[in-house]
């Protein structure tokens, strides 16, 4: 089986990163602006469209608060077997890592997944450390 194991330190908090890594429903929005470019829920699984027009479906395994880890599979998709987890590690009070962990088969499915979870990945570290400091916040006087 092939493995793709990506870490992404973002300069944010953790329970930052995990707001928005919790919130499936909007991964377009929250995680990956640009790469995704719709996503919707369906049950337990949701469509996302890619911004080449590829659509897939991820049923959602877990969201575990506890640990901050959300755990996902692809159903129906071009692989033969796809899924993935990605959990937020605190790096320290401002910034945190994100692994992610893709398990497909077969092991060329990394053609395709690994330019996928490169720009992916560029994609959620531009977007969550964009995600406001309340420390930082000016105050008035």
């Amino acid at each position: 089986m092939g493995t793709i194991r990506k870490e992404i330190v973002i300069p944010a908090p953790a329970e930052e990163v995990w707001k928005a890594l919790r919130d499936v429903g909007r991964a377009h929005e929250r995680l990956t602006p640009g790469v995704l470019v719709d996503c919707r829920m369906e049950g337990d699984a949701r469509l996302v469209t890619f911004a080449n027009g590829l659509v897939v479906k991820e049923r959602i395994v877990t969201i575990d608060d506890a640990a901050m880890r959300v755990a996902y599979a692809v159903v129906g998709g071009p692989p033969a077997h796809h899924n993935a987890s990605m959990q937020v590690v605190a790096e320290g009070p401002r910034t945190s890592r994100l692994v992610w962990i893709s398990d497909f088969l077969p092991d060329e499915f990394a053609r395709v997944a690994a330019p996928l979870i490169e720009v992916g990945a560029e994609a959620m570290k531009k977007a969550l450390g964009q995600q406001p400091d309340p420390s930082s916040q000016d105050c008035p006087g």
